[in-house]
């Protein structure tokens, strides 16, 4: 098994490519589109949502197959429609070629990246990866931190919930040069904490994990920026 490095990519603005127009591009399409890639969708033919979303102007629709030089200042490449083994190599070798991240779907070996089974939360992604192993127990781990929130606040997707609250206490806290103290976060992100975000009461959330965290804080100059 390759020991794969687990890594999150910044799309926005980047040229990505998806290769093929089939029921595996509408899979790998929308996750693109939330990182806010720049994406092209080379197929002759498209599945009607992805030729909803073309129309919609989600992204720029190729009416063709790959053609040699298409990877040319591309940042990520995809290879969604397999079917055709010299075209799945061609593309890998103008990848390795171009230093294009390439992912040809479930044909590892044409892979300098894999995708993992991903699930959103709020401002939360978890993602699951076997090292290209077993996809079944990729997606099975997917399906059980999707259902997890309904356990209740142990499951370990909960926090989530408190997500954006964190996220605003803690550059709050920066401005005002307030440092704390990785522990002390942990120590002070407990369950009525969370409890106050997911009724929506976010203000006293705030309010209240913010004088926690402030009494065991240390106090510098207000960061800039």
């Amino acid at each position: 098994m390759n020991p794969y490095y687990p890594v999150y990519l910044d799309l926005r603005g980047k040229r990505c490519l998806v290769f093929g127009g089939n029921g595996e591009a509408e899979k790998k399409v929308p996750g693109l589109l939330i990182g806010q890639a720049k994406l092209e969708v080379f197929a002759t033919e498209l599945t009607p949502r992805l030729q909803g979303q073309a129309q919609s102007g989600a992204f720029t629709w190729r009416q063709r197959g790959y053609r040699a030089g298409d990877l040319a200042g591309a940042f990520l490449a995809i290879v969604a429609d397999t079917a055709n083994p010299k075209v799945n190599q061609d593309v890998y070798d103008e990848a390795q070629a171009q230093g294009t991240l390439l992912n040809v779907a479930d044909i590892t070996y044409l892979c300098n990246w894999i995708a993992p089974a991903v699930t959103r939360r709020g401002p939360v992604t978890v993602a699951a990866s076997t090292g290209g192993i077993s996809p079944a127990l990729a997606r099975r781990l997917k399906d059980e931190l999707d259902l997890s929130p309904r356990r209740g606040t142990d499951c370990c997707l909960a926090w989530a919930d408190g997500g954006e609250v964190l996220g605003s206490v803690r550059a709050d806290l920066r401005r005002r040069g307030v440092q704390v103290p990785a522990a002390r976060w942990q120590v002070c992100m407990t369950e009525d904490i969370l409890a106050m975000c997911q009724r929506g009461d976010t203000e006293k959330a705030k309010q209240v994990l913010t004088e926690r965290l402030e009494a065991g804080a240390q106090h510098a100059a207000p960061a800039r920026g």
